[in-house]
């Protein structure tokens, strides 16, 4: 089937007329994270999940330092600018002259220097920098990114929210104001911490990796009711657990970047076998289980392919039997309190 007779839904984003569509791309894997990707393939992987419908498009500094955001640009240029919506983040400024420095985590990407900088003018600078490498005069999701835990640590986390709330949401909130960008949100490994931001400030949405997904929803206690109460419409990454809701519990399946342990390998063994016996692909169940939940406005997705992009555009709109979710409740897999997919 052709990609663009694809039926991609669209939904609000939270309380706003915004409409997104239910698969967004995700442009960490464009900064070379996993491994050096052919300038070619990048441009042609973004193009297609364009095409397809997925254009709700998510980047950062942080991706491969910058070469993400230049790669949509590069995209962009072909494509249009209109026929996107555009995310990026603050929290990080490029320092083209400091050399990368270790610990990036990227395999590749531009020789830029990145530091922290949640300040107000900070923020500013990033977003004046992203706009130069995309090529736009224009964002239509911002984020506040990396205010967590797992980023800073326990020392200085109370130091970064503060310094996020005083700078960076003062300078997204007056954009906002100002028109010159649609929606301000967080994005975070943590629940807790978008809760915690949710309180705090006056947001949009929030793009949350992680933590609601087919194998565990630690943020549907508390923050996700949150975020309905507040209108915050809801993008979620990560939910593949780092890839073994994809892969299945084979040897070496990743869960939280990290090699699964024997629990989480048994559990998703229990898992497939449920969606086995219903003729559903694991990865499928796994993408559209978290769209049940009504604050989930979308699902943002890396990809490294156009054929990668064919695979998750299918399996968004491929047909899951309501006995499967049913059945994944009976056996103790979810939770009895879980929002299903209609």
């Amino acid at each position: 089937m052709p990609l663009a007779s694809l039926p991609i839904r669209t939904r609000n984003l939270g309380r706003l007329s915004l409409q997104v569509p239910v698969l967004g791309f995700g442009g960490a894997p464009l900064g070379d994270l996993y491994g050096l990707l052919d300038e070619a393939q990048a441009i042609a992987t973004i193009e297609a999940a364009v095409a397809g419908g997925a254009s709700l498009i998510d980047t950062s500094p942080l991706y491969g330092h910058g070469l993400s955001e230049h790669r949509i640009g590069a995209a962009l240029r072909r494509i249009g600018r209109d026929r996107v919506l555009l995310s990026t983040k603050v929290g990080r400024v490029a320092e083209p002259f400091a050399g990368r420095g270790d610990g990036s985590g990227y395999r590749g990407g531009l020789p830029h220097g990145m530091r922290f900088d949640y300040s107000y003018d900070g923020a500013m600078r990033s977003l004046e920098q992203s706009a130069l490498r995309l090529g736009t005069d224009r964002l239509d999701i911002v984020l506040i990114h990396d205010v967590d835990i797992w980023t800073h640590g326990t020392e200085q986390i109370e130091a970064r929210f503060a310094e996020a709330m005083d700078g960076a949401y003062r300078a997204l909130e007056e954009l906002r104001a100002a028109g010159a960008v649609n929606a301000i949100g967080v994005g975070v490994n943590e629940a807790e911490m978008c809760e915690r931001f949710a309180r705090a400030g006056d947001f949009d949405t929030m793009l949350l990796a992680g933590r609601y997904s087919l194998l565990e929803q630690p943020a549907l206690a508390s923050f996700m009711p949150l975020a309905l109460q507040k209108g915050i419409g809801l993008m979620l990454g990560g939910v593949f657990n780092s890839g073994i809701l994809a892969t299945g519990p084979v040897p070496g399946a990743k869960y939280n970047y990290k090699p699964a342990p024997p629990e989480i390998l048994a559990r998703v063994a229990a898992i497939e076998a449920v969606c086995r016996r219903h003729d559903v692909p694991l990865r499928r169940a796994a993408l559209q289980f978290p769209l049940g939940h009504p604050a989930v406005s979308s699902l943002v997705m890396g990809a490294v392919s156009p054929a990668e992009v064919a695979d998750q555009l299918a399996e968004i709109s491929a047909p899951v039997p309501a006995a499967l979710w049913t059945e994944l409740k009976r056996e103790g897999l979810l939770g009895t309190e879980v929002p299903l997919p209609e």
